[in-house]
């Protein structure tokens, strides 16, 4: 299949403004979504939005870190696949939907078992013949790990997914956004993620220690703090060599994209793996020159960024198979 070539806007000359604009700027609604909260076999709760037509295909969203299904990358999808005759659910993961989540627990790279959990209700409540995926960043590493690390409890109806902008070695990625050039991006990560710290901090204070928080300065610092020992691994790089969706791409069973722009601010060479030599040609890596992160933005304006345009087409191949 022929792809179509990502044209980047003239005033867009550089991986961090393709990054940032889209982001402030880009104008796109937010849906008439329909929430729905489903609790999950933790006795915490996650917040599903829906756009629903009684369509026998399904979409399902999944956002990045310290995202949510209201950001411009996931409100753009999810109108490109409504408007073409999709039902689509756009899930945000704990903590992210307005309301921290009951449990001492945060979504990271590897919580599978809340994307499953989101799959198997869409299933089990409608009548879908066809489930497809789309992440963007951390969403599209956790899709992946979730197809490849958990290939045997994916549900048959479950035919491909595309994800963007993925981090898939963890390691390289955080030690990326360390550097002294990303510093813009990591000191918002720690400050979104502080918020959350500090709300948890109120019920479970042992293991949310916070009073000294702003001597964290990354993600290695946050991750053996908190994601680490809260999801049962022994330190920060334990949990990134765990997550990492690089190792699970072999046994991948359904046609999977990653589409990382070359110009990515956030990603290094670690996360452009090469698959044409892979062993499994079930999964495909695109690297266009220009995109940013999560951006994509296109030129002559339009609604419709060519990241959408892209996965709607893959997806629809997939699914007519």
């Amino acid at each position: 299949m022929t792809y179509p070539a990502h044209k980047r806007p003239w005033f867009l000359p550089n991986g961090h403004l393709e990054t940032i604009w889209p982001s402030l700027c880009r104008k796109a609604p937010t849906p008439r979504y329909r929430r729905e909260r489903i609790t999950t076999a933790d006795d915490d709760f996650l917040d599903l939005d829906w756009l629903q037509a009684g369509r026998k295909r399904l979409v399902i969203i999944s956002h990045g870190l310290e995202g949510d299904s209201h950001r411009h990358y996931v409100t753009g999808m999810a109108r490109t696949f409504a408007a073409e005759s999709w039902d689509v659910l756009a899930w945000n993961f704990r903590g992210c939907s307005g309301e921290i989540n009951r449990q001492p627990r945060f979504t990271h790279n590897g919580a599978t078992d809340d994307l499953h959990a989101v799959v198997s209700h869409a299933l089990q409540q409608h009548d879908y013949t066809s489930v497809t995926l789309v992440g963007f960043s951390m969403g599209g590493n956790l899709s992946l790990v979730y197809l490849g690390r958990e290939a045997a409890q994916v549900p048959e109806q479950v035919r491909g997914a595309v994800c963007f902008s993925v981090p898939c070695d963890l390691a390289a990625a955080s030690e990326c956004l360390a550097q002294a050039g990303n510093r813009i991006y990591m000191q918002r990560f720690m400050s979104l993620m502080g918020r959350k710290v500090k709300h948890q901090a109120q019920h479970y204070p042992e293991l949310f220690p916070c009073d000294d928080y702003a001597v964290l300065k990354t993600f290695h610092d946050f991750d053996n703090r908190y994601t680490a020992p809260l999801h049962g691994f022994s330190d920060a790089r334990h949990y990134w060599r765990e997550c990492s969706s690089l190792p699970y791409l072999d046994a991948v069973r359904v046609p999977a994209w990653i589409v990382s722009a070359q110009n990515d601010p956030f990603l290094p060479p670690q996360c452009y793996p090469k698959l044409d030599s892979h062993a499994n040609p079930l999964v495909q890596m695109l690297t266009p020159p220009h995109g940013g992160h999560c951006g994509f933005a296109v030129a002559g304006g339009g609604s419709r960024y060519w990241s959408e345009a892209l996965a709607l087409s893959l997806l629809s191949e997939v699914d007519a198979v």
